[in-house]
């Protein structure tokens, strides 16, 4: 076992953590209770928790650890910025050498007319830039009017004000007057849930045109844009059918509604292409940034813009910016992980080594008594649970109930995978060897395992 690095006690430091600190998405009370997981360092796939046990991140952090934990390069380049200039604001017709550098990486990397960037500290308000952006746009075009835009239920596009209203998670719509006006949401491409008895395609082709009847429903002069993740992913890793994303786009094109396509989680290789609008052939307006950009080593996010749309902002002032747009330590961090990330071909390397033996891998889950699917594209992989496969049910009991019992010896084997109600899902770091996924899959087995001996013998298989 290797050496822990000095600190206070499991159990002490666990006090601390509940006395003072207030965790995102959680039931305090439940997490005092029991005691938070304190992770203490990392490296490649692995992390190490305040007891030394070492876990596989199957989840890449928050599915933003792209270039895996422990590279000092990073660390290097934040702390020569830091030295040089650690902070300046982009204001008042001002910038500096880090954001022009990236700006200009991003917009070598973006598809077609993507050209130019608008920073943000996180994906959440780089979605809150994109709602005022498009808004303006309209009004810049003399169509003040143009400000609805549509969503999908079950996406996730951030918990700021902004962001979770264009998000479609009821839970979240529950608390805090949400979702705020001149949102719309319509069903999601959920096949495997929602798809009952229909054809895979002909369902995708069906919630595609959901968007054409809503632009109709609430007038094209006042839908302002679309937005959605190429696959949602805390809705579950929903990977759409092959019709859905084409017809989402000819609608778009039809009724020239911006078309945003949220690629926080997609981004930066996840998919097996820099982009999941490359994957998935999407040609958006605007994409909105964050999460692998830097790889998680520093908070940036942004919304990369095309050039129509930012030369009629460029006609305004766009009253609109935070004061680490751009922040030169994070940008310097951003594009030392860009140059990794393609000068070692991790993105060419999931595409096509890791990437088809993830799916090949995570395909044989699908033969275990709980698992009605196992679906992956890139490194994302995802299996719904269910008591009776040829049906795709749901289990009798509240919703989530057994994944969760899924996920808990998930941890308690060392693995990090998350559940989505009863649905178990995977982004590991995109550097991940082929060995380390033989490890993440049998242990995902184990847990599966464990997952139905427990619940046929507390009653709850069924």
């Amino acid at each position: 076992m290797n050496m822990i690095t000095n600190h206070l006690p499991t159990a002490e430091l666990q006090a601390l953590d509940a006395a003072h600190h207030i965790h995102p998405f959680t039931t305090q009370d439940e997490l005092a209770a029991k005691g938070a997981r304190i992770i203490t360092r990392a490296s490649g796939v692995t992390l190490t928790d305040s007891e030394g046990c070492e876990i596989l991140d199957a989840m890449a952090g928050l599915w933003c650890v792209n270039i895996g934990y422990g590279r000092d390069e990073l660390a290097e380049v934040a702390a020569r910025q830091m030295r040089e200039l650690p902070f300046y604001n982009t204001f008042f017709q001002t910038t500096h050498v880090p954001a022009i550098a990236l700006a200009a990486r991003l917009a070598e990397l973006a598809p077609a007319d993507l050209n130019h960037v608008f920073f943000a500290g996180s994906g959440s308000e780089a979605n809150d830039t994109n709602m005022r952006m498009v808004r303006t746009y309209w009004a810049q075009k003399g169509k003040p009017d143009k400000k609805i835009i549509i969503s999908r239920k079950n996406a996730y596009h951030g918990s700021t004000m902004a962001g979770a209203s264009l998000g479609g998670m009821t839970p979240m719509h529950e608390q805090g007057g949400l979702p705020i006006p001149d949102v719309h949401h319509i069903d999601q491409p959920h096949w495997y849930e929602e798809g009952g008895d229909m054809d895979r395609e002909d369902f995708g082709l069906m919630r595609a045109r959901e968007l054409e009847k809503a632009i109709l429903d609430l007038g094209e002069d006042r839908v302002a844009a679309f937005i959605a993740e190429p696959v949602q992913g805390a809705g579950g890793v929903v990977i759409p059918p092959d019709s859905y994303w084409p017809e989402i786009q000819r609608i778009c094109d039809k009724y020239e509604i911006l078309l945003i396509a949220d690629e926080v989680i997609c981004g930066f290789g996840r998919t097996g292409n820099w982009f999941g609008s490359q994957t998935f052939g999407i040609r958006p307006h605007i994409m909105t940034i964050a999460k692998g950009l830097s790889s998680g080593y520093a908070p940036i996010g942004g919304s990369i813009v095309c050039d129509e749309v930012a030369e009629v902002i460029g006609g305004c002032e766009f009253n609109h910016g935070y004061t680490y747009s751009g922040h030169p330590v994070a940008a310097a961090v951003a594009l030392e992980n860009l140059r990794i990330l393609d000068e070692e071909g991790i993105i060419d390397t999931v595409r096509t080594e890791t990437g088809p033996y993830l799916a090949e891998k995570w395909a044989t889950l699908a033969d275990h008594p709980l698992v009605g699917e196992a679906r992956s594209v890139g490194l994302m992989g995802t299996l719904a649970l269910t008591p009776d496969k040829a049906a795709r049910a749901p289990f009798a009991g509240d919703k989530g109930d057994v994944g969760y019992i899924c996920r808990e010896f998930c941890f308690a084997n060392n693995l990090v995978m998350r559940h989505v109600g009863d649905r178990m899902i995977i982004a590991p770091p995109l550097v991940i060897t082929k060995a380390e996924i033989d490890t993440l899959v049998a242990r995902a087995r184990t847990a599966l395992d464990l997952t139905l001996e427990k619940i046929k013998k507390d009653g709850l298989y069924e």
